[in-house]
Order: structure tokens, then C-alpha cells, then sequence
């Protein structure tokens, strides 16, 4: 059966993740997220290709959501309170903490700053997060009697996780965002050697590979530094959650170690919350936060200090981390729109923006920001783009599919034309299918069916016996020397085939087929088990010219009756000379029989000759007699 990917979300973009997939029949929806770069409709995934009439619960049989960042988890209260779906929803327990309070951020902003009124509200948010079932690290959960879910470590921030899925005999592995590379709190992402049918990977920095953490740590404290001697701002727009403790952590480490007093600032009040999620899921961090953790809080900063408004008033140099990351609204655009006229002042994106958003446009180069035709504002403070993303690169891509052999690769979360580059890559180095389908466009995989085979108890003993003996065997039947041990280690495993006999019994009534691996001897009776006989047979079809055969054929009429009749005669002449009497030879309608040989012309043109193991020698000697009756004038 087909796998079918949608995305509604991603798909050839960057933000509004949500990606359909249909396997083994079920409905699975990956993230339902929104896109920081729109402020209408199109913020959401278009949820009327589901469904035009809102009946989502009906159609949808899980929901599954990868983390916390709005762009994957941002619309899931218009989903489930204003569209009606009322299904499971599946995240880590990390998410599930800390899904609420990033949406409650994002409708203050949406609702009482912007002033929109069609939007979900606090009431709706805590509803949608009681339909959530939390998942912890490599637990298996089954959704139903055949649906069954996995979540591995996924790194990018406190909780991600990458979600295998399983339907029967068929799967998919869907990543969300993930990174491959271990940082200063968070560990690096693994996986199974699942083999996945389709492997759904996020390719943000599909051409990218970035430089050492190390040389990228070193530059960004020195941009820092220099900025704030030469007595400038310095703006590091973030997300509350991830990017922004790697930074603390590393800025703090380093105003202590070089005694600096200027003060560092972070917006929203969320450093008192993030720490004790980090407390509460100090398990999803990485070994060094783990071990030191009774020791000293690594997120207890002594340098850093909750943001207030007023600060925007004070003179002197200062660095503030302010959310949210893109300077799509909120505190760091405010922030940033005061102080982008002064040259002195310096903005360091540590992350991926989305097109659309402020920080996309200032990357990009812009000197004049619109917000709306009333708010501009002009720009000249210094940009410096210094990716401290937590995705994965290219290169951290390709080992991901590496580690899980997927038969199929599907890219979302990129732009198009970087896409394009990596899938050519993916599929010269691995030699499989990738695609990159666009927002609202299906593609149709298709799986290879596994067939469970049973083998038989003695064939597998004796296959062990013998790979075992092949292991342990040494000169003379004596304990192996230094150097005999030293060279069986390189030398080459033996690599022999079951030497067996494969059985495959169809039933046609049940549409199911069995397969069975056997000794050779036991395909006959085994008179001290008192076991039934098994029979084997083989089939071959030789097509002929009739003419061949009826040499009138051409100038008489004859039904095809008529010829099947003559045809069975000189047959069976023919084998009567040639066997003599030692088989009795049965002669039907449509075919002739010889112990349990078979001949029929059932076929026009065609010659059906069938037999068991057991008369394999008659047969051989039959197949004689029809070969030169059938080919010895052509």
C-alpha cells in the first residue's frame, strides 16, 4: 500500500510546519504550526484540504507535535478548540510543559497589542493541551490495535523529539527540527537504524555546513566585546527557550572569566521559568548539565538581569537578549527599532529568519524597515548574522540518513532552491528517492510488501552449528596463538547461504500467502515422526507453432477442440514409443498424465508440463520427448 505525503505547511518554506501523511490507512498530522512571516489568513496551514466540512476527527487519527517553537506548534488551539478536532495529540513531556506558555505569549501579542479579535483565546489554549498525551524517549506507544508511535532525541531545544511511526509492516520517521551536533546544554539527536519506508527530514541549512563551535563562539564574544569598549548597544533577538540559554551560559562564563561589568539584560521574565524547566527535564540536557547540576545551577546567572522598559532610556553600553528571534514583534523589535539608527549599536542574529519578517529584511540589507504604511524606521546599526542555530546542516543531515537507512527521503522546512541542491546529493550518495513537494501538492510512495518467512527448527540449529565451528575453529584443533587470533580478526567472515528449501503456499480464498524455509529432507515422509508428505511441484510452458505439429493444419478447417484433441494423440504416441509400458500413461480431454506428470494444452500455443520433486527424473525424460516432438523441425 502507497504512502502519501502532504504537506499543508513547510513545504518548500520555512515556518507553518504540518505536515499529512496516510499509511496503512491511518491519517497522521506532523506539527500545526504557524508562519511568524504572515499576519493573516495564511499564518495557518490551509486546514480545508483535510476537510471543507470541519469533521477533523473523523479523518485525522493522531496528531503529533515535535516541539515547542511556534512555527511547529502555533496553530494547534485554532485546530483543535475553533476547527473542532478532538482527537489525541502526541509531544514529549518538555512540550507539553511549555507549549501553553509560548502560546499564551503569542495570543497576548496577537490580541492585546495588535488588537485582533478572531483569535484563540487562554481558555481554549488550556482545553487544547488537555487533549495532549505526553510520550517519553524511545516508549513505544500504540494509538490503536495497528498505529504505533516512537519518539527519539531530537537536541534543538529542551524536549524535541523525532517521531517514528508504524502501520503494520510499513514506516515513517518524521525529524521535526533537530540538530547532530552536541552544545553547551543540550546533547546531539539519535535514532535507531529504524530503515524507515519514508524518512521526513527538515533541510533549513540544506547547503550549509557551518563552521567548528568553537571558532563561532570565539567570534560572536568578540563582537560583543568590541561593540560594548566602543560604548554601543548590543541586540541578540532570540527565542525564549534553547538558542537563548546557549548564549547566557556562554556570555556569562565569559564576562566572569574577563570581569566585565556591563550589564546584560534579558526580556520577558522567562530566565526564572526556563530554569526550572531545566530543572524538571534535566534529563533531556546534555552529560556535562547533568553531572554538574547538584553542584552548581549552570542557569543561575550572576551577570544577568530581568529586562525592564525603562532600560531603553538609560546611555551606555548594555546587551540584551530579547524574544522573540525573527524581530517579527514583541520586545526586540522594539528595542531594535530604537536603537537601528545609531551606527554604534550592533543587532547579531544567531538564527534562521523567515522571509517576511523584520529580521529577514535586515539580513537581507534593507536600510528602510515599513512595519505599515504609518511605522518606518531607518537602519543603520551593524548586522552581524553569526548562526548559532540549532538545526542540523547538510552535513548533519546526511549523517542522519545514514544512521536510519530510509528507502524513501521527503525534504520540508527549506527553501526551494537549496532543496533541490541537497536532494540531487541524497540520492547520488545513497541512491534513493528524495522529493520536495510543495504546500497542497501529494506524492505517492511506494512500499515494498514483507513477507514473513518461517524456518525450520533443525535447518536453523545446523546453519548455527556450522557458522559456529567455522568461528572457533583453529590449526590442529588447538587453542589459537597470538598470531592465529590476530589474523582471524581481519580475515573475512564466512558468509554462506542457508542451503534450504523455500515453501510458498498461497491461499487464494484468503488472499494470503505463507513461506516456509525447510531442510531439503524434509520435503519427504518421515516415518518415525509420522509426519504428512509435503509436495513440491514445478511448472514450465513451452510455447509452439501448430503447424509444426499439424502439417494439414493450413488447408483444413479444425475448432480449437479439434486441435487439442490431434495434439494429445501424437503426444501421447510419441511417449508411448519412447516410455514404453514401465508408466502407465491416463489420458483426459485436455491433458495426459504420468504419475504425477502433467501435460495440458489448456492454452492456446501453449504446452503446460507440471510434476512433483519426487518424478523429477520421469519428468526430465518426458521434457526430452515433447522438446523433440515440439522444436525438432523448426
Amino acid at each position: 500500500m502507497p504512502i502519501e505525503v502532504v504537506p499543508l505547511g513547510a513545504g518548500q518554506d520555512v515556518g507553518r510546519s504540518c505536515v499529512l501523511v496516510t499509511i496503512g490507512g491511518k491519517n497522521i498530522m506532523f506539527d500545526c504550526g504557524m508562519h511568524m512571516g504572515y499576519s493573516d489568513s495564511r499564518r495557518f496551514p490551509d486546514f480545508t484540504y483535510i476537510s471543507k466540512t470541519g469533521n477533523f476527527t473523523d479523518i485525522i487519527d493522531a496528531v503529533i507535535i515535535s516541539h515547542f517553537h511556534l512555527d511547529h506548534c502555533g496553530a494547534l488551539p485554532f485546530f483543535t478548540e475553533m476547527l473542532g478536532y478532538d482527537g489525541p495529540i502526541y509531544m514529549t513531556h518538555p512540550t507539553k510543559a511549555i507549549c501553553p506558555i509560548l502560546l499564551e505569549d503569542y495570543r497576548k501579542i496577537t490580541v492585546e497589542r495588535k488588537g485582533e479579535t478572531n483569535f484563540f483565546t487562554s481558555a481554549m489554549i488550556k482545553n487544547c493541551m488537555k487533549k495532549v498525551h505526553a510520550v517519553s524517549l524511545h516508549q513505544t506507544i500504540k494509538v490503536d490495535d495497528e498505529l504505533e508511535i516512537k519518539a527519539y532525541y531530537a537536541g534543538h531545544v529542551l524536549g524535541a523529539a523525532m517521531f517514528y511511526v508504524r502501520v503494520g509492516h510499513e514506516s515513517v520517521v518524521y525529524t521535526g527540527d533537530y540538530n547532530m551536533t552536541p552544545d553547551r546544554h543540550l546533547g546531539s539527536a539519535w535514532i535507531d537504524k529504524v530503515r524507515p519506508d519514508v524518512l521526513i527530514t527538515e533541510s533549513t541549512y540544506a547547503t550549509t555546513i557551518r563552521d567548528s563551535r568553537r571558532t563561532r563562539e570565539r567570534d560572536f564574544l568578540a563582537k560583543v566585546h568590541e561593540c560594548v569598549l566602543n560604548g554601543g548597544n548590543v541586540i541578540i533577538p532570540v527565542f525564549a527557550l534553547g538558542r537563548a540559554q546557549e548564549l547566557c551560559i556562554l556570555i556569562e562564563s565569559y564576562w566572569e572569566r574577563m570581569g566585565l561589568n556591563v550589564p546584560i539584560y534579558f526580556s520577558t521574565g522567562l530566565t526564572e521559568r526556563a530554569t526550572e524547566f531545566y530543572k524538571l527535564f534535566i534529563a533531556w540536557t546534555n552529560q556535562k548539565i547533568k553531572s554538574t547540576f547538584s553542584q552548581r545551577n549552570m542557569f543561575d546567572f550572576k551577570h544577568i538581569q530581568v529586562w525592564h522598559r525603562n532600560y531603553l532610556e538609560q546611555t551606555g553600553p548594555m546587551v540584551v537578549f530579547a524574544t522573540p528571534g525573527m524581530l517579527n514583534a514583541g520586545t526586540s523589535l522594539e528595542i531594535f527599532r530604537k536603537w537601528a539608527p545609531n551606527p554604534k549599536n550592533m543587532v547579531i542574529m544567531p538564527g534562521y529568519c523567515v522571509a517576511g519578517t523584520v529580521g529577514a529584511k535586515v539580513l537581507a540589507g534593507q536600510k528602510v524597515i515599513e512595519l505599515d504604511k504609518y511605522n518606518r524606521f531607518e537602519v543603520n546599526i551593524q548586522v552581524k548574522n553569526l548562526s548559532f542555530s540549532a538545526h542540523a546542516d547538510a552535513k548533519g543531515i546526511m549523517q542522519l540518513i545514514r544512521q536510519c537507512e530510509p528507502r524513501n527521503v521527503v525534504l520540508v522546512h527549506g527553501e526551494r532552491n537549496k532543496m533541490s541542491f541537497l536532494s540531487s546529493k541524497i540520492m547520488n550518495e545513497f541512491g534513493v528517492a528524495c522529493y520536495m513537494p510543495a504546500n497542497g501538492c501529494s506524492i505517492r510512495i511506494e512500499t515494498t510488501k514483507v513477507l514473513q518467512a518461517k524456518i525450520s527448527t533443525g535447518l536453523l540449529k545446523k546453519y548455527l552449528s556450522v557458522s559456529s565451528n567455522n568461528n572457533s575453529t583453529s590449526i590442529a584443533g588447538d587453542t589459537p596463538t597470538e598470531r592465529e587470533a590476530a589474523v582471524s580478526t581481519f580475515r573475512p567472515k564466512p558468509s554462506i547461504p542457508i542451503h534450504g528449501v523455500l515453501l510458498m503456499n498461497m491461499d487464494t480464498k484468503q488472499n494470503s500467502t505463507s513461506i516456509e524455509i525447510i531442510q531439503p529432507g524434509q520435503l519427504y515422509e518421515d516415518p518415525s515422526q509420522k509426519k504428512a508428505k509435503r509436495k513440491m511441484f514445478f511448472q514450465v510452458e513451452k510455447p509452439f507453432n501448430v503447424s509444426t505439429i499439424l502439417s494439414d493444419i493450413a488447408h483444413t478447417e479444425s475448432s480449437f477442440q479439434d486441435d487439442q484433441k490431434r495434439i494429445l494423440d501424437i503426444l501421447q504416441v510419441n511417449l508411448t514409443k519412447s516410455i514404453g509400458t514401465s508408466w502407465p500413461i491416463e489420458r483426459n480431454t485436455t491433458s495426459i498424465g504420468i504419475q504425477s506428470v502433467l501435460i495440458d494444452v489448456e492454452k492456446p500455443n501453449v504446452l503446460c508440463i507440471k510434476w512433483s520433486i519426487e518424478d523429477e527424473d520421469l519428468a526430465g525424460f518426458i521434457l526430452g520427448t515433447v522438446n523433440t516432438l515440439l522444436y525438432s523441425s523448426s
